[in-house]
């Protein structure tokens, strides 16, 4: 199994690896990696796979029967091959401040009407998620946006841990995706925004809402009945 450094360190830049296996010539496994699998909501990571003077461009990063494969432009890489990984980091960052900033606006409609998820995607210029809400009410929006603004300008801090399933399972509101059920899995990942949220996850999120800034909305949409979407982007 790959090793996934961006779950113990977000801000991991560059890492050494070795390749473990290729298929197709260009579907390439590490025993460790930067390159966060598309996943939850949140897109793949891309950046550079470096073998001395040779670079491979990673454009696809994805997890196939439990194992992160990493898809690069061209042939050529061996297993056993000791490598040298380098992200796109201002794509990834962006995703981290719009993740971060996604899970306060969640946690304040959650609290304040009870709305659970229904879908979510993050994109490098947006970040767009439904919601189960009955009544249709952009003011509201907009108000629970202006109280998330006012929480990026403080410093809270965001932190991530597993826990064991069972004890995980216990806290109110871990789970905030409308029908979703928990990974089968011995201990879940917690991210912990201080004071504001603590839900499973296991995305990639900055360690400070203050590195956030601040978010605008784009659109909000009636989806139907008690489904509601909600468009919003970073605004610097």
């Amino acid at each position: 199994m790959t090793k996934a450094l961006f779950l113990v360190d977000s801000y991991l830049k560059e890492s050494p690896a070795t390749v473990v296996s290729v298929k197709d010539g260009k579907y390439v496994v590490l025993d460790q990696t930067i390159f966060y699998a598309k996943g939850g909501g949140q897109p793949n990571d891309i950046g550079k796979i470096i073998r001395g003077s040779d670079v491979f461009n990673v454009v696809y990063v994805g997890k196939f029967s439990g194992e992160i494969s990493h898809e690069v432009d061209r042939a050529g890489l061996q297993p056993g091959e000791n490598v040298y990984c380098v992200l796109n980091w201002e794509r990834r960052y962006k995703l981290m401040r719009s993740h971060t900033a996604a899970h306060v606006l969640i946690a304040l409609l959650n609290k304040g009407t009870g709305a659970l998820i229904t879908g979510n995607q993050l994109e490098e210029d947006y970040v767009r998620f439904d919601f189960s809400l009955e009544k249709f009410d952009k003011a509201l929006l907009e108000t629970y946006l202006n109280k998330a603004n006012e929480l990026f300008a403080t410093d809270v801090a965001v932190d991530w841990y597993e826990l064991p399933r069972e004890e995980a399972l216990k806290i109110p509101g871990i789970i905030k995706m409308a029908e979703a059920f928990p990974p089968d899995l011995p201990a879940l990942r917690i991210v912990e925004i201080v004071g504001v949220d603590r839900q499973a996850d296991g995305g990639t999120h900055v360690r400070n809402l203050r590195e956030i800034g601040r978010v605008e909305l784009l659109k909000t949409e009636n989806k139907g009945k008690n489904n509601r979407r909600i468009y919003f982007r970073l605004k610097d």
